[in-house]
Formats: C-alpha cells, structure tokens, sequence
C-alpha cells in the first residue's frame, strides 16, 4: 500500500512511538505544519521523516532532492511525525512535539508539487501479534542495555527500570536512545523483523559497551588524549 507524505529532512533517525520535538523557522516547513493543522478533524496530521544521507553538492538521483539551499541525499527508509502539540511563536515560527508513528520506505520524491518536500511511500510491515523469537531477545537485549547505561551514566539504574516489555517497543526505544551513529540508527529503521533488530542491537551495545570500558580502563585524563600526537604504525 502506497501513500503521499509531505516530507521532512533532518539529521536524526525517527522511531515509532518516539518523542521528537522540533522549532520550525523556515518558510517552508512552516508551510507544512499550516497544512497540518488546517486539515479536517479526523484526519492523520503526519508527515515524514527521512535522515540526511549526505551533504550538499550531489549528482541527481532516486532518493536526491532540492530542498531550496542545496542538493541532499536522503535515506530511503523514515518513519512519520504525528503532530501532538502546536506552539506558534511571535516571529511566524512553531514550536511542535512530534511521536513517531509508522516505518515507510521512499519510492519518489517531488519537489515542485508544493512549498515543501512530498514523497511517495510504501508502508513497512510491523508485527502484528507476539513473536516467540523476540521474547528471549528482548530480555537480553534489557540486560545489555542496562550494563550500557550503568557505563554512561550514574542514574542509570533509575532509567533501566523504565525500559518497555513489549520486543518491538524495546527496539525502538533502545536504537533512538543508545550513543549510535545516524548509519546505525537507520540500518536498525530498516530491520523490518523485531527479532533480527534486537539481534542486531545486541552486536552494537555490546561494541559501545566495550569501548567505553577501555575508555575507563585509560589512566591518562581524556582531555590529554584529545592532544597527544598520533602513535606510529
């Protein structure tokens, strides 16, 4: 099933059920949130979002657009934006929460149908019932995720008491909130399967974990090794 999206770039991956507040101030994007709220009670107020591949300066292609300042690349998979809360500011700006609602993947971008990005989209599978797979994944995936926090930081164990039952719930809460790169977090959007995205989280947080313990392991303060020249080969 296909459907039209007003599409918003950004360099964040968004996840389904995720918060995400954003201060619109282009002319544009101000344009598309006037759009959302003007449409008939009832209707679905979302719009797209689709992390930044690269920057500007790129050859035209699927997936490339124009959005005004310069050419980007955009991934091929995002997730919408429902629109919760609406603040307009003095200037003609908005302040708007934003959650995370369903995964799609780009099949054609327009960028002259409307003062904004729209796109054309095809919805993404999500489990509809319980997955025996993913139940024992999940519960390692809580262990792991909560050994990560206790090495990011102090109130770790307040937040691990937090984290969601539900396998597919957990995923995405553990991709948006780990220290990931954008590439990871969307590899991780992509994963259509709640058991093979907790798999491959597992593989991540147990390589973040890693790294931050030889980071305590260091006896030298961190900011001396910002500066210290590189070792030979």
């Amino acid at each position: 099933m296909t459907a039209r999206l007003p599409v918003f770039p950004l360099t964040t991956v968004l996840f389904p059920g995720l918060v995400l507040p954003l201060h619109i101030f282009e002319e544009r994007y101000r344009a598309l949130v006037r759009h959302l709220v003007d449409l008939p009670p009832g209707t679905p107020r979302e719009f797209g979002v689709v992390a930044i591949r690269s920057g500007w300066e790129v050859a035209p292609g699927p997936g490339r657009v124009t959005p005004g300042t310069g050419e980007v690349t955009l991934h091929e998979v995002g997730c919408t934006a429902e629109l919760r809360e609406v603040a307009e500011l003095p200037d003609g700006g908005f302040d708007i929460v934003t959650v995370g609602k369903r995964r799609f993947r780009v099949t054609e971008i327009d960028s002259a149908s409307a003062p904004y990005l729209t796109a054309e989209v095809r919805w993404l599978p999500e489990p509809s019932g319980p997955d025996e797979a993913a139940a024992p994944l999940a519960a390692r995936v809580t262990a792991v995720f909560r050994q990560y926090l206790g090495l990011m930081r102090a109130e770790a164990d307040q937040l691990s008491e937090q984290l969601p039952e539900d396998p597919t719930v957990l995923s995405h809460l553990v991709a948006a909130t780990a220290a990931l790169t954008v590439a990871d977090r969307q590899r991780l959007l992509a994963i259509d399967d709640t058991a093979a995205r907790l798999r491959a989280e597992l593989t991540l947080l147990n390589r973040e974990a890693a790294l931050l313990r030889q980071v305590r392991a260091v006896p030298v303060p961190l900011a001396e090794l910002a500066t210290a020249p590189p070792a030979p080969n």
